[in-house]
């Protein structure tokens, strides 16, 4: 009898490269349905912005406060885009870079911070508003994670100082 339950539960083991093809399969799948629709926001955001002339202006409200970080006061582009996803607040870091808005370091400075807050929208929607969370903590809820991203920049800036 024990001999008969040792054959039935066998687990067929896939070789290497079967194990391979399974996580190639599993990783292009991420990247299609996940990473580049966020990326994709991200670009469409900075791109809007730039045309409409908005980037300007909102750097220009902004800048005062994004100073405190080292950052010019457009880079809090970055920080809208990861409101809808980490990928996408990364992307639009990575297109003011490209178009010369920030410099390596202060991409340095905003990375955690959009890994940090990012997706804030989708995770209080999923996670506070779906639980019924009570309604007096929903403010704290979504101002922890935006308290935390400047921490992070700060922290961030402060490092890179210190290392020169």
């Amino acid at each position: 009898m024990a001999q008969q339950n040792n054959q039935d539960t066998a687990v067929v083991k896939k070789n290497i490269v079967e194990e391979f093809m399974v996580g190639c399969r599993k990783g292009f799948y991420i990247g299609v349905e996940q990473i580049a629709p966020a990326m994709v926001l991200g670009f469409v955001i900075i791109q809007f912005l730039q045309i409409t002339g908005l980037l300007d202006i909102l750097g220009k409200l902004v800048g005062p406060v994004m100073a405190i970080f080292g950052l010019p006061g457009e880079a809090i582009v970055a920080l809208i885009a990861a409101f809808f996803a980490k990928t996408a607040g990364a992307a639009a870091a990575a297109t003011l870079f490209t178009n010369g808005v920030i410099d390596a370091a202060q991409a340095t400075i905003l990375l955690p911070a959009t890994i940090t807050m990012g997706t804030l929208v989708g995770h209080y929607v999923r996670i506070v508003v779906v639980s019924d969370t009570n309604k007096k903590w929903h403010p704290l809820l979504l101002a922890i994670p935006i308290i935390d991203a400047a921490i992070v920049m700060l922290l961030t800036r402060l490092v890179l100082v210190f290392m020169g």
